[in-house]
């Protein structure tokens, strides 16, 4: 229950993406494939959120951190909760754009 909590009113420390993603971190965008072609972050994957459970052992090979990230930050939380609850480190970076100007 506290990490509902945090994860909604965003209490606790901030995440450095910037360190995760020097660390060898991928970025997991979760928008459509059409949304991604618009527009994303240099080096992102694109896995829908629609498909993301097909994409869990592949993810979970990389061994990495994954930072999720959509338009508003609702899909990539979605996904975020799909992945921690695979065992899998992640963070959820929210709207892609606000993203790419903090990194």
């Amino acid at each position: 229950m506290l990490d509902f909590l945090k994860n909604v009113f965003n209490s606790g420390p901030a995440t450095d993406y910037k360190t995760l993603l020097e660390a060898g971190a991928i970025i997991v965008d979760v928008r459509t494939a059409g949304e991604f072609s618009q527009g994303h972050i240099k080096g992102s994957v694109n896995i829908p959120l629609d498909q993301i459970g097909t994409k869990i052992a592949f993810l979970q090979g990389k061994n990495v951190p994954i930072i999720t990230v959509c338009r508003s930050g609702a899909r990539s939380s979605s996904a975020a909760g799909i992945l921690k609850n695979s065992g899998i480190e992640v963070y959820n970076g929210g709207a892609w754009d606000a993203l790419n100007a903090q990194i």
